[in-house]
């Protein structure tokens, strides 16, 4: 069942359905300390718009068939091109929100392009939501001419939301909603790179991935003092529906604490939480030929998790050559996220893009995350325009029709990734052939030089005394033959190398951490290499 996007009388009517209270005449007085009962005809005052009604929403949906959302479009708006539809932009005098006085500002995106799907959008204010109906005259259409009207109950695709997030003059863009139940948002400094999602259904199967989207939204008024936005948003798809508020604090590390209730449609074979969308398409540890002037390419660089046991663990990204899945089992994960590490200008040399800039998301779990396993999905690419890599977390448990999921979480965007733990950690990985040590010595076959670059934490402490620093390999599926541990002092860190050899066709898993004596002094760093 859809909600179209709407005309004037189309509002009113869900107005009334949202069970906004009208404002009495006045004032009625109680007898014997009890409130008078209703009378006939006289609106009763109703609970303030809250989580709670968007969770019964959800609740009732589920019970019904699912029904596709409508994706027509008016001929022209489909045929934009991607440079055409950024033209459509919102004006920025008729933004919402600004009228109680607070920091955040509201604009919504145009229908057009790939944006097909259009959604309710409302705004609460003093308890009490009103939809946005759509306008034209809320946006300047650039060089795009249609030959006629849009029709008045377009509706819209999405919003986003600004703050004086890098200048206390400026209203920067903060966070976005566009596309399927996709999001995305910023902290002090930082550029558009990876995504998240509300919801992740089948991805890398079994049986076939959905896209479950995001059909209506409340966003609370903020008060003029206030320091964060409260959004609301209703789930729908063909598997299940959900309710989910959304509080963001914007900051140098912007915080969003995310909470949601989902409800089963039909058993789910395998369910993504806490999703994470980037691209990655080749580093120094994936490095192919490209025909590219840029050294690498990427929105994130490697997948972290800090495990129950309180291991750090780390794993570059790459670009397979087919789908790959990896699994990470944890009782109860502690967090977890895609990280871009890589802050040197010069590794990307993109003046446009500032791939140095994009933020890493770190997902801090608050309730729901019992038994399960993060999971990584490696999707192959041909150029930097496809997001190929997908993390989320999937429960043990299986999710059958007629439950009620709860799920609270926090994700933070950073590009100070080295903060998150005290421990050294691994900025670069690279891959060569081992090198024979004498005249009488040859190289095996089927084997590969793992190079990684340890630093932070106390490394540069022991770096006077290297020899109390050991590394500390394992291998299945493969057999490491030689390893080494240098200094180095351009990374103030510890280079480390691993050979190792397999059979062709095989893949191995490779782990490696640095220690002094039985104290761990780096996360575990993790690859999976496929013995070609």
């Amino acid at each position: 069942m859809n909600l179209p996007a709407f005309a004037r009388r189309d509002a009113l009517k869900l107005i009334a359905a949202a069970g906004i209270a009208w404002p009495a005449a006045g004032r009625a007085q109680t007898q014997n300390g009890q409130p008078p009962a209703p009378q006939a005809g006289t609106p009763q005052p109703q609970a303030r718009f809250g989580y709670e009604e968007v969770e019964r929403r959800a609740r009732d949906l589920a019970a019904l068939p699912y029904e596709a959302p409508r994706n027509e479009l008016p001929q022209p708006l489909q045929a934009l091109t991607f440079d055409q539809y950024r033209d459509l932009r919102f004006r920025t005098d008729r933004s919402f929100l600004g009228q109680a006085g607070g920091p955040f500002r509201m604009q919504m995106f145009h229908l057009g392009f790939i944006y097909r799907t259009p959604v309710v959008v409302n705004v609460i204010r003093d308890g009490i939501a009103t939809p946005i109906p759509y306008a034209a005259s809320l946006f300047d259409y650039g060089r795009n001419r249609f030959e006629r009207p849009l029709p008045v109950d377009l509706g819209f695709a999405g919003f986003r939301i600004h703050h004086p997030l890098n200048d206390p003059r400026v209203h920067d863009e903060l966070i976005s909603f566009l596309g399927a139940s996709y999001f995305r948002f910023l902290g002090r400094g930082q550029k558009y790179g990876l995504s998240a999602r509300g919801i992740a259904v089948n991805t890398a199967g079994p049986g076939q991935e959905e896209f479950p989207y995001f059909r209506e939204f409340w966003v609370d008024t903020p008060a003029a003092d206030s320091q964060s936005c409260v959004i609301y948003a209703l789930l729908d798809g063909e598997s299940l529906t959900g309710a989910f508020r959304f509080t963001v604090f914007p900051a140098q590390e912007t915080v969003l604490d995310v909470r949601c209730t989902l409800f089963p449609r039909r058993a789910i074979p395998k369910l993504g939480v806490a999703p994470l969308t980037s691209m990655f398409f080749y580093a120094e540890n994936d490095r192919r030929s490209f025909d590219d002037y840029r050294p690498e390419l990427h929105d994130s660089d490697g997948l972290l998790i800090h495990s129950d046991t309180g291991e750090w663990i780390w794993r570059p990204l790459r670009n397979p050559r087919s789908v790959e899945v990896s699994q990470f089992a944890d009782r109860q994960v502690r967090g977890f996220g895609l990280m871009q590490r890589d802050r040197i200008f010069e590794h990307y040399q993109d003046l446009d893009l500032a791939y140095e800039q994009r933020p890493s998301y770190w997902v801090e779990p608050r309730e729901g995350f019992t038994e399960g396993r993060v999971e990584l999905v490696e999707i192959p690419t041909s150029d930097e325009t496809n997001d190929n890599i997908v993390a989320y977390w999937v429960p043990n448990r299986a999710v059958e029709q007629g439950q009620t999921l709860t799920f609270a979480y926090r994700i933070v965007s950073t590009i100070n990734e080295a903060r998150l733990h005290p421990g050294g950690y691994a900025s670069n990985t690279y891959r060569t052939r081992p090198v024979a040590l004498g005249s009488g010595e040859t190289v095996a076959p089927n084997s590969t030089r793992f190079i990684i670059d340890f630093v932070g934490g106390d490394l540069e402490y022991h770096l006077p005394h290297p020899d109390s620093v050991q590394i500390v390999p394992s291998a299945t599926q493969a057999r490491i033959i030689r390893t080494f541990l240098v200094p180095n002092a351009q990374t103030r860190g510890f280079r480390a190398g691993i050979d190792v050899v397999g059979e062709a066709g095989q893949t191995a898993n490779l782990r490696a951490f640095l220690r002094t004596g039985n104290r761990a002094l780096t996360e575990t760093w993790t690859f999976p290499w496929k013995v070609d």
